[in-house]
């Protein structure tokens, strides 16, 4: 068994194939799905591809998702599974306080599970981001473990990297930003109109910001490109970069062969889990990467 484990949310957007292989410990989300005249809740477990692309695609059919935080029985589950596997170890890496409590409840149910297996040390962190970000600092606290960085260490480096997490998200649709209060209902109508794509970046406080608008998808992507040369470098260990998408592979490919010419090689391409994807709607496009420099906003 590894010095310590590592566990985390479902929004970190692992694929289930992955989260076999890398040994993660995964906190189920759930979300209710309104379908015309049914309402159904469902576990954020997709096994399959055809699984997401059936989800983006109720949403541009009309269907309404909603998501909730991971409660505090659902924490109590994974760290009692994680105890009873013998892990005495572990770092939890959860979504940014920015987006919801998730680290709250996951250290209450960390001292729940204390009460009958008082020796784990189980210490939970934010990542001060969310979707393929959280997962990407997922991914490094491994590589620091296979490096043979001790618990504390490789906590002190995602305390530091994660306000070195970038994010670039272009949406398709303002209405979904709408509804989930982040922009205004006048704004998103003319913004719609006007065909003017959002781009959302994380704040250094870890919350979601509308903080420019372009006038058509090839601008959005081209500025995107334009503000990582002007402002941030790629760390050199763990700067790779990874685009995600909402079910809009063109898009993806578009902002992938954009990069590519600009940087010199191919980012990793993904399709977004259904927690964040409810909130930014079908078709948006995101890039994110690890750089040397903290978050301008």
């Amino acid at each position: 068994m590894n010095k310590f484990e590592i566990s985390t949310d479902s929004t970190s957007d692992f694929y289930a194939d992955e989260i076999k292989n890398y040994n993660l410990y995964v906190g189920r989300l759930t979300f209710t799905i309104q379908d015309k005249n049914t309402t159904d809740e469902v576990l954020d477990n997709f096994q399959t591809i055809d699984e997401y692309i059936d989800f983006y695609n109720k949403l541009k059919n009309g269907a309404i998702a909603k998501t909730s935080i991971l409660n505090i029985q659902s924490h109590i589950d994974l760290f009692t599974k994680m105890a009873e596997d013998g892990v005495k170890n572990a770092i939890h890496i959860t979504q940014g306080m920015g987006l919801s409590p998730t680290l709250i409840n996951a250290e209450k149910a960390i001292e729940e599970v204390k009460q009958k297996y008082p020796d784990i040390n189980y210490i939970a962190i934010e990542s001060n981001t969310t979707t393929v970000s959280e997962g990407n600092l997922v991914r490094i606290a491994m590589k620091l473990r296979e490096q043979g960085k001790s618990m504390k260490e490789t906590i002190d480096y995602l305390q530091k990297f994660k306000y070195q997490t970038q994010h670039f998200i272009v949406v398709d649709d303002l209405m979904y930003l709408k509804r989930g209060g982040r922009i205004g209902g006048i704004a998103a109508t003319i913004g719609t109109i006007l065909q003017l794509k959002p781009i959302i970046q994380f704040t250094k406080e870890g919350k979601l910001e509308v903080v420019r608008k372009e006038n058509g998808i090839k601008k959005a992507y081209r500025s995107i490109i334009d503000e990582i040369k002007e402002n941030y470098t790629f760390h050199k260990d763990f700067g790779q970069a990874i685009i995600v998408h909402t079910n809009n592979f063109n898009g993806a490919e578009n902002l992938s062969h954009l990069f590519e010419e600009n940087f010199g090689y191919k980012p990793e391409i993904r399709i977004m889990g259904p927690i964040i994807g409810a909130h930014v709607g079908p078709n948006a496009v995101a890039l994110t990467f690890l750089s040397n420099e903290q978050r301008k906003y």
